[in-house]
């Protein structure tokens, strides 16, 4: 995490994904990077473009309480997460990741065979 608090996330199941919903209002899509280490896990870093940022006009604050900074965080993915086909989009103030989960292989039973 880098000059900013954290924003807020919200993460949800279903039998065929998760869904990791976080909080980005006014920003574009352009500014949200989402990817997936070697490691396996997943990093999601947003950064402000310099130019966007106020320090660079000549106006004086009489009161702030907007926060301008980048943000990064990594998320260990859990087993049944498909990294290939991971998706993400930003819509009204939320970047949504899309993590489906690998389609379940059926379990083979153990069965003893006698010897005859």
């Amino acid at each position: 995490m880098m000059n900013t608090t954290a924003p807020a996330v919200n993460i949800k199941e279903n039998d065929k994904t998760y869904t990791m919903d976080i909080a980005v209002p006014g920003l574009k899509k352009d500014y949200c990077l989402v990817n997936v280490d070697k490691d396996g896990n997943l990093n999601v870093k947003i950064e402000f473009k310099k130019e966007d940022k106020d320090e660079n006009k000549k106006e004086h604050y009489l009161r702030r309480e907007f926060s301008y900074g980048d943000y990064e965080q990594s998320y260990a993915l859990p087993e049944d997460v498909d990294p290939e086909h991971i998706s993400a989009k930003v819509n009204e103030g939320v970047l949504e990741i899309q993590l489906p989960k690998l389609a379940k292989t059926v379990e083979k039973n153990v069965r003893k065979i006698e010897i005859a």
